[in-house]
Formats: C-alpha cells, structure tokens, sequence
C-alpha cells in the first residue's frame, strides 16, 4: 500500500513534553501500547528460552536407546510442558507483542482502543507462566498427558494438572481481551481515508486471527472446566465408567485446537506479506485475493478438527468430508505462497536478514504444508498416527514457519522499536545456522515417523538410533543459535549500535515508517491523512 501524508499530519514535534512514568512503575502501569508490545515481547522470549530448555532435555533423552537420565514419567512431564510452554507462552503472547507495538502505528492511530485492559491482558500471562513451570514442583511434578491433555490420563493426573487448568483460563482470558482491543482499534481506529481494503495486510490477518481467537478461546476453558470438575466435583464428561466419553474431550479440544494452529500462523502471514514487498521493491501482488485467502483459511479452519481423530472410529462419510475438507485448506494456503512468489517475480530484490528469513519460511513453511496434505489422506494418517511424522510435520509448521516469521519480523522492525541496527553479519549468520540446523533437525524425523517410531516414548528399538542421534546434534546446534540471536543480536542492539533512519529500508512503505527511529512514546496524536 502506498501512504501519502498531507504536510503538517502525522508526527508531533513537542512529542518530549509530555511525561510518562519511569522505572518500574512505566512497566507495571504500562498503558502505551508500544510498552506493553516490548513487555510481551519478552515474556514471550523468556517463555522461549525455558521450552528450548525442555526441548533438548527431551533430546538428551533420546540420544540413545534405553533410558539414559529421566524416568518416563519425567519426559513426559517434559514432553507436555514443552508443548504448551511453546504454544500459549511463546508464540502467541510473540504475535500479540507485534500487534501492540505494529497495528497502532500502521493504522495512524495514537494507541490501542482499551489501554488498561492492555495492560490487565498483559499482566495475567506471568502469573500464567509461572504456573506452568512450578507444576514441576507440585506433587506427582507436572501434568505427563500430552499438550492436548487427553483424559483418561488428564483425569488420574496430581495436582500439577489442576496447575496448567489455572494457567490456561488465564491465558484464554489474557488472549481473548487482546483479540477484543485488536478488533475495536482496527475497526475503529484508523486514519482517516484509510478504508479496510487499504490497510496493510498484517492488520488484516490479525484482525481476522482476533476472531479466531474470540471464538476458539472460551471452547478450550470449556474443556478444561469440564476436566476439573471430572477431576474434583464427581462429574462423569470423560469419564466411561460413569457414562461419560473420552472421545467428546477430543472432539471439544480440537474444535479449538485446529483453529489455534491458524492462530499461530496467520499473522505471521501477515509480516511475510510486509517483508517481500519492501526488500523485492514491489507491491503486493493480489492484495485482494490475500484478504479473501486470510479469511477463507479462518472459516475452513471450523470445519477440519476430526482430522485429529482418524483413529478414534468414526463412520467413513465422516472421514471422508473431514479428509477432503482438510485438503480444502491448501487451496488458500497455496494462493498466498504463489503470491508471494508473484511479488518477488522480477523485483528488485536484495537479501537482508528479513527477507532470507521470508524465503526461508516459504520453503520450510511448504515442506510442513505437503505433508499436512499427506496427513489428510485417512488411510496415509492412520499408518502415521502419534508417529514422528506428526511431530515432523506440525514442528515444520511452528518452528520453520511460525518462528521463522517473527525471526523475519523482528529483523524488519527492530530499528523502529529500538532506533538501532542490528549488526547484519551476525544476523545472517544466525539465519543459515537456524536453516540448517531446523531440517537437520525435524526433517529425519519424518523417516522415524514413515518407520513407526512413536512420538511421546521415551525409549525406542535400536533401528531408530542413528537418525535419533542427528536430529538431538540438529536441536543441540539450533539451540545454541537461538542463545547466539539472544546474546549477539538482540542484547546489543537494544543497547546500542549504528543509529536507523526513519525509513531504514529502501523499499519499505506505511505509517509506520512516517514516524522517527525509535518511534517516540506518542505518536499520531493528530491522526495523518492518508491519501
């Protein structure tokens, strides 16, 4: 999108004058929305690190066959919390940072519409966090049932498990008033002459992603309610012996669940959809139809959940509408990628940081997508089921595809949030080594899966060894890349480095880009004009 700005909108100057708190009371009372992005920011880097933690815990486990460190009970301890550390305390709290800090600026408004109930949405997630990893230390340690919880493991668990309930009603809660402020100030809030189809493309799929999360959020705090009073209240949902079904559990988790892999990818979509066209120096080809794609995968993602529940017995109409519904999915998953491809087609490209972490998520991101699409095929996911295949695929989705889209947006963005450069040697250098060491890492174990390794087992037939041992050294060495992004990278350039312009890439347009690095603590005030 183009943005021209009538002379004398946009940026007030007397921007010093106005006084906000300092120290500790600017974090804990944070009501702009560029603070409470930076706050969730990193919390979701910290949460990042410790499931990294657990990740090559699990790993070292699996370096050889037989048990080497951890009781199974443990790694699956581990297994789980790793899971749902990833999901609801990295990835997500990571996209709605970028919200905070992006969409007010993109959309020249002066902050997000409820600023307190920003600041109250920001503030259940640590409490919610600390949860999550102090289940360890509870009786019986953490909740060893998966991520999805699946009873009737979740129903015997100890108290660990009554734990992550409470961690995620919180974070349910924390996600649902975030996707309410994002829908009132993209809906509300923008400048004026800037109507929906003009809007950057990263406004729209989170638009379209606080939807999801507004209708998926209160399922899943269903589930779980209905799991605690399992647990504790005498009540029989999950519970065969008492006329319950396990199997509703599944069908009420993954009505959320499926939904909430959209949520982890869509706006990541979106910062793909900023980055190629600044560094290929091209607009974004079919803007439109990446509007219609965005929505159409939101609304089909309503529709697949069974997919998850090939093996669980379900009659063969159902499997076949589930199996082609899924594979309904790809359709507009792979009219964005061909855009994508379009944009860059004979552009002016160069490759900074963002743009090769934007190239990379498309291969990686399409290797995770084909075998979805194997997935979808129900006699293909009943041969793979809980095999390594699955772990094969959804990691190429999340690690390869969603984290690679905040590594990409976190290079594009940084100098407006912190006035600095990164150093771009360094960067590259964590790109290639995160390309490399991610397939080194998850594409074996695609073999596992095809020659029936079961995921979540702590020990394995000795066949398994060789390919075990090079995905352990692959998540050992993307690892310590991600340490050396932390400590090289993103430490020293909140410190310091070479100052960044306004604009500090050549082919970068928005309103975003209209106000100085590092964007001040107000901006728009006087709301621009957008032409």
């Amino acid at each position: 999108m183009s943005v021209s700005i009538l002379p004398g909108q946009g940026q007030l100057a007397h921007d010093e004058q106005h006084t906000h708190p300092h120290g500790w009371r600017r974090w804990l009372y944070a009501t702009n929305h560029k603070d409470i992005g930076t706050l969730y920011l990193w919390f979701s880097l910290v949460m990042f690190m410790a499931g990294g933690v657990l990740a090559l815990l699990i790993r070292l486990e699996l370096f050889r066959p037989g048990l080497q460190f951890f009781y199974p009970e443990l790694y699956n301890q581990f297994v789980t919390v790793h899971g749902l550390v990833m999901v609801f305390g990295a990835i997500m709290p990571a996209f709605v940072g970028f919200a905070n800090w992006m969409i007010p600026l993109q959309i020249g408004a002066s902050d997000m519409a409820f600023a307190r109930m920003n600041n109250f949405s920001f503030w259940l997630l640590p409490p919610a966090g600390v949860l999550l990893l102090a289940a360890f230390f509870s009786a019986g340690g953490a909740t060893a049932s998966g991520w999805t919880m699946y009873p009737p493991l979740s129903v015997q668990m100890g108290p660990g498990m009554d734990l992550t309930i409470f961690a995620i009603h919180l974070m349910g809660a924390s996600s649902i008033m975030g996707a309410i402020n994002i829908i009132t100030t993209i809906l509300n809030m923008r400048a004026p002459g800037m109507v929906l189809m003009k809007m950057p493309i990263f406004c729209w799929t989170w638009l379209i992603t606080a939807y999801l999360l507004i209708a998926v959020m209160p399922v899943l705090a269903a589930a779980v309610t209905m799991m605690l009073t399992d647990r504790h209240f005498g009540t029989s949902f999950f519970n065969a012996a008492g006329g319950g079904d396990p199997v509703l559990y599944q069908h009420i988790f993954w009505f959320f669940g499926h939904p909430e892999v959209y949520i982890m990818i869509l706006p990541g979509f979106g910062i793909i959809s900023q980055v190629i066209p600044a560094f290929a120096r091209k607009s974004l080809f079919g803007y439109a139809s990446m509007v219609y794609a965005t929505a159409s995968i939101a609304i089909l993602s309503f529709i697949v959940w069974a997919h998850h529940m090939f093996t669980t017995g379900m009659p063969i109409t159902a499997q076949l509408f589930f199996m082609y519904a899924t594979m309904l999915v790809a359709v507009p998953t792979g009219v964005k990628v061909f855009n994508w491809i379009a944009t860059m087609w004979r552009g002016s490209i160069t490759l900074e940081t963002p743009m090769l972490f934007a190239i990379g998520f498309i291969w990686v991101f399409t290797i995770g997508g084909l075998s979805g699409v194997l997935l979808a095929v129900v006699p293909i996911d009943i041969q793979v089921h809980d095999t390594y295949y699955v772990v094969a695929h959804f990691h190429y989705v999340l690690v390869a595809g969603s984290l690679f889209c905040l590594f990409a947006g976190y290079y594009y963005w940084v100098p407006k949030w912190t006035g600095h450069m990164y150093n771009e040697g360094r960067a590259k250098f964590h790109f290639w080594n995160s390309l490399v060491w991610v397939n080194v890492t998850f594409f074996p174990m695609h073999f596992l899966g095809l020659a029936g390794m079961p995921r979540r087992y702590a020990d394995y037939a000795t066949q398994f060894t060789d390919f075990h041992m090079l995905t352990s050294v692959g998540a050992l060495l993307f690892g310590l890349t991600q340490a050396y992004w932390l400590f090289a990278i993103v430490l020293p350039t909140v410190r310091g480095g070479e100052k960044a312009a306004a604009t500090p890439w050549d082919g970068a347009e928005g309103l975003e880009w209209t106000v100085p690095s590092p964007a001040p603590f107000h901006t728009f005030e006087t709301p621009p004009q957008v032409k």
